[in-house]
């Protein structure tokens, strides 16, 4: 059987098309490493946090997750971060390991403070929340919901003796 030389030139279209669509997604998506200075985190959990994962500030990304490593003092979770050069965080910027829902990657939510003086590069951010996964926060609701009301109320007051 011979070839058709119309398909041959349909697969070629098909295929270049699907070339410029990976790159026009790859572009529009972000995805390139941030260039910029370093800072880092300490975290008790991080919960699956990625390299490569976003550092945001109200949902615009500024930076991403460059390193993990586990303190060997500590074993604390130190998180790398590589943030924008036009982005100066104060020194009393907030850090918590935030999830884009409940089937979606984690990434770095930056709370910057007010404090005057940034943080330098290579410093780190002192304040941190850790991340809280659905299961501890079902396991907490189940908590509140089991607790016996009747405990958190004041003992009723002693009763008085009458007076004569």
């Amino acid at each position: 059987m011979g070839r058709n030389p119309i398909e041959t030139i349909m697969g070629a279209v098909v295929l270049v098309v699907a070339g410029l669509f990976l790159a026009f997604a790859y572009s529009t998506a972000n995805l390139g490493k941030v260039s910029g200075y370093d800072v880092r985190a300490t975290f008790s959990k991080v919960g699956g946090l990625d390299n490569g994962a976003d550092v945001r500030i109200s949902g615009i990304k500024v930076g991403s997750v460059s390193s993990q490593a586990l303190d060997p003092r500590t074993y604390q979770a130190v998180v790398g971060m590589t943030i924008l050069p036009s982005i100066q965080l104060p020194q009393d910027t907030v850090a918590s390991v935030a999830s884009d829902g409940l089937l979606g990657g984690k990434y770095i939510k930056l709370e910057p403070g007010r404090a005057e003086q940034a943080i330098a590069p290579g410093g780190a951010i002192t304040r941190t929340r850790d991340y809280q996964s659905v299961e501890d926060l079902v396991g907490e609701i189940i908590f509140l919901v089991t607790q016996d009301p009747a405990s958190d109320r004041p003992a009723p007051p002693a009763a008085l003796p009458p007076m004569e």
